[in-house]
């Protein structure tokens, strides 16, 4: 009977607390934001995009794959108001949504959420390129290789973390680098470009992995004139020890081996390429809302120069989503007109919100819908005349 008697009470609290309260639907009046720096950005001036043609349904030859890292519908309207109003992935008129949850957990890393997108299987967080008992899988990139085209990775992580070697090798685990840079070497990769040297040389095991490559035949390059030099594939590019710097210090670097992968790879069997805007996820899990708008900025002037590429060609399939949110960004306060944001993070982490995909070339209205993040690259392979 006590009992009763505290629960009728605190409802008739409750109740009146409730009659008291404002009854108007403007309660956003009682919102009290407190923005750190970090929280603020601003733009003085910004890019220009541009206007693609949609291109007719025809034969794919190529396949340009473009994961932008943490990169939520989020972060996509962060951008856009940014740059006040226009972006380059306004271009898309085939939109969907991507669930993604791996095999174990709901919240996913980079490592699961990536190998659903490039093998068309989800597993276990923190597996690389192999299913939930282990077992290596087959890629997109691999599915190219097989039908005899040319494949590049080009990303401003290190080349051996999780997305990019989801496309490339296998691993149980992403702390073991050595291992996942070694496993490039003979991988029959044409184009391979991010960070990560300290991984292929003065190694514990003795071997410098960027000799061997040299011996392999390929064009190594470390800086942007480097890049922007190189004639033909195969083509190895390290860029930094570790991950690349921000891109307002460490320049267009990503974006010109992203232009120079498409010259060189282009030929007449196809090609594979993927690309990725690693650094959106690593400025989103440290709060920072300005440095994550410019990885993004580059991003979206990547597509670009994509989406223009692929109107002239006619036969490029591309894809554009995202492994996973980071952040829980919310966008509080901002303007078009003065292109200013301010934000609020709720997390350092991954969150669990589907992610857009967005499609252009032949038979992209494939990609309409609400998809597991498994079937992005299975229809991508069906779309390639293949299976994963």
């Amino acid at each position: 009977m006590k009992r009763l008697f505290i629960i009728a009470l605190a409802l008739s609290q409750a109740i009146c607390a409730f009659a008291q309260e404002d009854q108007g639907r403007d309660l956003s009046k009682y919102a009290n934001d407190q923005f750190r720096d970090d929280d603020k950005y601003s733009v003085e001036t910004p890019y220009a995009t541009v206007t693609v043609n949609q291109v007719p349904v025809g034969e794919i030859k190529n396949v340009i794959f473009l994961i932008g890292d943490g990169m939520g519908v989020e972060q996509v309207s962060t951008g856009w108001v940014l740059n006040g109003g226009h972006l380059n992935m306004d271009n898309f008129k085939v939109v969907g949504y991507s669930r993604t949850y791996c095999k174990n957990k709901l919240i996913t890393d980079s490592c699961a959420g990536g190998t659903a997108l490039s093998c068309g299987q989800k597993t276990n967080y923190g597996y690389i390129g192999i299913d939930a008992d282990q077992q290596p899988m087959k890629s997109l990139l691999h599915l190219a290789q097989e039908m005899g085209k040319k494949t590049g990775v080009a990303v401003s992580c290190r080349i051996n973390d999780a997305t990019p070697a989801d496309f490339v090798c296998h691993s149980p685990d992403r702390h073991e680098e050595a291992d996942i840079a070694r496993q490039y070497v003979g991988s029959g990769v044409d184009f391979i470009t991010g960070g990560g040297r300290k991984f292929w040389e003065n190694r514990e095991d003795g071997r410098d992995l960027i000799k061997e490559m040299k011996a392999m035949g390929y064009n190594f390059v470390e800086d942007l004139d480097g890049i922007k030099n190189v004639k033909k594939a195969p083509v190895l590019g390290l860029f930094a020890p570790l991950d690349m710097d921000p891109v307002l210090d460490r320049g267009p670097v990503l974006r010109e081996c992203a232009k120079k992968a498409i010259e060189v790879l282009d030929n007449e069997k196809g090609f594979f390429l993927m690309i990725e805007g690693s650094q959106i996820d690593d400025w989103c899990h440290r709060q920072k809302v300005g440095y994550m708008a410019e990885e993004f900025f580059e991003f979206d002037k990547i597509i670009g120069d994509v989406l223009e590429w692929a109107e002239k060609d006619g036969h490029t399939l591309v894809v554009v989503t995202a492994d996973h949110a980071t952040g829980g960004l919310t966008l509080i306060k901002g303007s078009l007109e003065e292109r200013y944001v301010k934000v609020h993070f709720s997390t350092k982490g991954h969150n669990g919100i589907v992610v857009p995909v967005f499609a252009y070339g032949p038979h992209c209205e494939a990609f309409m819908g609400v998809h597991e993040n498994s079937e992005i690259s299975q229809i991508i392979a069906r779309l390639m005349g293949g299976t994963l």
